[in-house]
């Protein structure tokens, strides 16, 4: 948890124009053009209508369209004419034609302004409560595309190699969850259903329905899980995980059922 805390933190200071730089420039949008050594030629643009920017010299230049990096390009090739080896940057200060859409229901959200750069896992911390969304059926739809899939190695795990820069017009996939119980059943104490959530372990749940039974077979314990329009089942054995094999405590799923088998012997 610390790790994933350092993680979202780091992401959501990160500096913009780290951020920015496959970001498309479009109408509204703010722009800081720096040239080293001009100030008189260094100017805060707004990106007009036409979608062009105006600079000291150079009259009006084409602006939406670019990523920053294309833009600073243009604008050192242009600025050849009024300086010796021209040195640019780019930087978006304000977002203002971007948006992201969430779809699925498990979040609750619709449009959402992309105000700066944005990365994924910046923006599902800003999302409210994921306790309901299925992370591991979640996507980002780009152009028809999945280019993220699962989105649980992000967010639980706190793998930032997971991590996407958000484009215009993405749409991010969140469904609710399909079944949001653990169901613990057999010979164990207290057979009943409890409510999912994630890093769930099969051991957790056997001990919150009370432990094991007398007769209990421990090593004879299964998950019967749902895996689209099939059921896998999948073996457990308690005793050894008791005894200290921590290879048989299994995270859950969300609809799972563990099974604790009876026997006298």
């Amino acid at each position: 948890m610390k790790r994933l805390i350092l993680i979202v933190l780091f992401c959501l200071f990160l500096p913009l124009s780290v951020l920015a730089d496959d970001y498309i420039i479009g109408a509204s949008d703010g722009l800081s053009i720096s040239v080293w050594d001009e100030p008189k030629l260094s100017v805060s643009a707004t990106v007009r209508p036409d979608g062009k920017i105006t600079i000291p010299g150079l009259g009006d230049v084409p602006a939406s369209g670019h990523t920053p990096g294309q833009l600073q390009a243009v604008l050192e090739e242009k600025m050849q004419s009024l300086v010796r080896n021209p040195i640019v940057t780019v930087s978006v200060d304000r977002i203002t034609n971007s948006k992201v859409f969430f779809f699925g229901g498990g979040l609750g959200l619709g449009a959402q302004d992309l105000l700066q750069p944005t990365t994924l896992l910046q923006m599902l911390s800003n999302a409210g409560n994921l306790q309901n969304a299925d992370l591991r059926a979640a996507y980002v739809l780009r152009e028809d595309v999945k280019i993220r899939e699962d989105f649980h190695p992000l967010i639980i795990e706190g793998d930032a190699s997971q991590d996407i820069p958000l484009k215009n017009n993405d749409i991010i996939f969140v469904p609710p969850l399909r079944e949001p119980n653990i169901y613990v059943l057999g010979a164990v104490e207290n057979p009943t259903f409890i409510p999912y959530r994630e890093g769930l372990t099969v051991l957790e749940a056997i001990l919150q329905a009370g432990g094991f039974s007398a007769y209990a077979r421990e090593n004879r314990t299964t998950i019967i899980r749902k895996q689209g329009d099939e059921e896998a089942t999948i073996p457990v054995r308690a005793k050894d995980l008791l005894q200290g094999d921590t290879t048989q405590n299994i995270e859950l799923r969300p609809g799972d059922y563990v099974i604790v088998r009876e026997g006298l012997f």
